[in-house]
């Protein structure tokens, strides 16, 4: 064979180099054209389109946005009360005999002194005839008697009668002396049963429902009554507040003796009247205090026995930060609220609510006045998420009734629904 013909030992290595490049080359151009894409795909996500939305960013949040405001607050103590009766009587005969006469009507309002029953009073007219004849009786006996010692007394001075004659006759004047005092005694307490058989009102007040009908017989030693009647105006709330509210209410008595109390339906949505607390109790049951307020009652809201959300006016809270209740949201740290900065974003932050009261929430500490917070929407919002009024097309939105005003969409869907009725050709 040809030397000449056969690869010389440096041709392989050559070639092989030679793949290498290649290959190199051909990785380095793939390379290049990759990291071009990729570059180029960034840069096209985050251009601004046409309406101002960077591309690969979610959208602004549509809210309603408030603005923390500030004003005098008044600070309530809540509890649960009870409506009684200024004063309640139960009316019972104090004599045995026959209701011959019922004078009230179920409901009505009575005054003091006004006549309600009448008891057969002839049985107690007799007793006091009789008694006002035996005092006249003995009236009669002592004046003979004393005319008699004055004639003894003018013999004994003669010795016309004896000592012993005079005694007993000053003894018997003596003896008839008591017994008309004991007759006086006697008329008086006949004079008192007869009273006793017509019935007066003890208070001013209201009956409730008659207990007892004309005709029936009636007892002192019966165990119900007649009639109840209750005092309604004024009337009072007793209720009850935790016992660690004690010392703030003591204290603002220091400041205000008289404190106002406002009785609310169970709703909480109607005043029923305003009255002034009368007297805390004494002592501390079942680690509350009860208490007592006074109300006028003139419009007759308040019941006896009725339930209602007693709320003591404790103080003023003057210049508080005031926001709508649906802006404090709460989480596992508490409650918060999102807070809306200069750029359109919003943040979390953590906020100590005073009391709720009519849709208000008195911020305690967290918000200021004048901030702008979320009233509405935050279940779409995380802190940094960008926001936009809830009343203004949200950027990006398409042309459909999501992204605009509910007049809009309204409108909007008014009209399809005049297309659907017309006639199709």
């Amino acid at each position: 064979m040809n030397d000449s013909l056969a690869p010389s030992g440096d041709a392989v290595p050559t070639a092989r180099s030679s793949s290498v490049r290649k290959w190199l080359a051909f990785l380095l151009i793939g390379g290049l054209v990759a990291a071009g894409t990729v570059w180029w795909m960034r840069t096209r996500d985050t251009a601004p389109d046409k309406k101002g939305t960077v591309r690969g960013e979610l959208p602004p949040v549509p809210v309603v946005i408030g603005v923390v405001a500030q004003k005098d607050v008044p600070i309530y103590l809540d509890g649960l009360g009870t409506v009684q009766a200024f004063n309640t009587v139960t009316v019972r005969a104090r004599v045995d005999g026959q209701v011959v006469k019922v004078a009230f009507t179920e409901g009505q309002d009575v005054q003091v002194g006004d006549e309600l029953v009448k008891i057969d009073p002839a049985p107690y007219h007799a007793t006091l005839e009789q008694a006002t004849a035996k005092q006249g009786q003995d009236e009669a006996l002592l004046a003979n008697a004393k005319t008699d010692l004055k004639r003894y007394r003018d013999l004994l001075a003669k010795e016309g009668v004896t000592q012993q004659v005079f005694d007993t006759q000053q003894s018997l004047v003596n003896q008839l002396e008591a017994a008309v005092r004991a007759d006086q005694a006697t008329v008086e307490s006949a004079n008192v049963q007869l009273a006793y058989a017509t019935i007066v009102s003890p208070i001013n007040g209201r009956t409730g429902i008659r207990l007892v009908d004309q005709g029936n017989m009636v007892r002192a030693t019966d165990a119900t009554g007649l009639v109840v009647i209750t005092q309604l105006k004024p009337i009072s709330v007793v209720f009850t507040l935790p016992e660690q509210m004690l010392g703030k209410i003591q204290k603002q008595q220091l400041a205000a003796p008289e404190l106002t109390v406002v009785a609310m339906g169970r709703d909480n949505a109607e005043v029923l009247g305003e009255g002034a607390l009368a007297v805390i109790d004494n002592q501390i049951d079942s680690a509350n205090i009860k208490l007592k307020a006074t109300f006028p009652n003139t419009d007759l809201h308040l019941w006896p026995g009725q339930f209602v959300n007693a709320r003591l006016l404790l103080t003023v809270r003057k210049a508080g930060a005031v926001v709508p209740a649906s802006v404090v949201q709460r989480g596992p740290q508490g409650a918060f609220a999102f807070v809306i900065k200069e750029d359109q974003t919003v943040d979390v932050r953590a906020v100590k609510v005073a009391q709720n009261e009519q849709g208000e929430a008195l911020i305690d500490d967290g918000l200021h006045p004048g901030e702008r917070v979320v009233v509405d929407g935050q279940y779409k919002l995380q802190k940094g998420s960008r926001i936009t009024p809830a009343d203004s097309p949200a950027p990006g939105a398409g042309t459909g009734s999501a992204g605009r005003s509910p007049k809009a969409a309204a409108t909007d869907a008014e009209r399809g629904s005049r297309d659907s009725k017309k006639p199709k050709p």
